[in-house]
């Protein structure tokens, strides 16, 4: 299966809520950060390699329809590269209000000096490599972030001419979505999911593992 569409939007710009939209329209499952974490021994491997300049993409991706979220968003030159016939999508919010939501959510799972649990211990690192390093360029404070946040945004909208990029906020719903990927819009609701309270849950699943 190759990907059919890849997002390029940085995680907390609704894109959990993405993941199951695109799920919703494809019939086929979405790459999601979620899924590194469920599938550690066989994912976190191969994003290090992405890291290191080594990546597989088809690998990564086999299965999926589309990506969105971290990891995927901080190579998304790269992951268009290996996949040109992908539509486009950046979901977004404002910078003010992503930031707002990272630094309660992501940002201090990445920084916890406790460190994390063994089994997350891997893909923690990953992660730390992917957002930290390649996507914020080292910065964690509020300017810098934001600074790196409207950096990307900007390098995405000017790699596309119109009409080949969707920026999509979660409240634009199905609409402009399916206009862009050429299917009906659906008579249900458009996924509203993964608020700060939805996601520590989350990440207190991961972290205390299969019981």
């Amino acid at each position: 299966m190759s990907l059919k569409v890849i997002s390029a939007g940085f995680g907390r710009t609704g894109t959990m809520s993405l993941k199951l939209a695109l799920e919703q329209l494809l019939g086929a499952p979405c790459h999601h950060m979620e899924e590194v974490v469920k599938n550690g021994p066989e994912q976190v491997p191969l994003w290090n390699d992405a890291v290191d300049g080594k990546a597989d993409w088809n690998a990564i991706y086999d299965g999926f329809s589309s990506a969105v979220d971290w990891p995927t968003a901080a190579f998304w030159r790269d992951v268009h590269a290996a996949f040109p016939e992908a539509k486009m999508i950046l979901s977004t919010r404002s910078a003010e209000s992503w930031w707002k939501s990272f630094s309660n959510t992501i940002l201090p799972s990445l920084l916890d000096e406790r460190g994390p649990p063994p089994h997350l211990q891997g893909w923690i690192e990953m992660v730390k490599k992917v957002v930290i390093g390649r996507s914020l360029g080292g910065m964690t404070d509020k300017d810098g972030a934001i600074a790196a946040f409207e950096a990307h945004e900007a390098a995405v909208k000017a790699a596309y001419p119109e009409g080949r990029l969707l920026v999509h906020e979660a409240k634009d719903g199905w609409e402009p979505l399916c206009a862009f990927l050429g299917v009906p819009v659906p008579d249900t609701p458009y996924p509203r999911t993964n608020s700060t309270d939805e996601f520590h849950e989350l990440m207190k699943s991961f972290v205390e593992g299969p019981q």
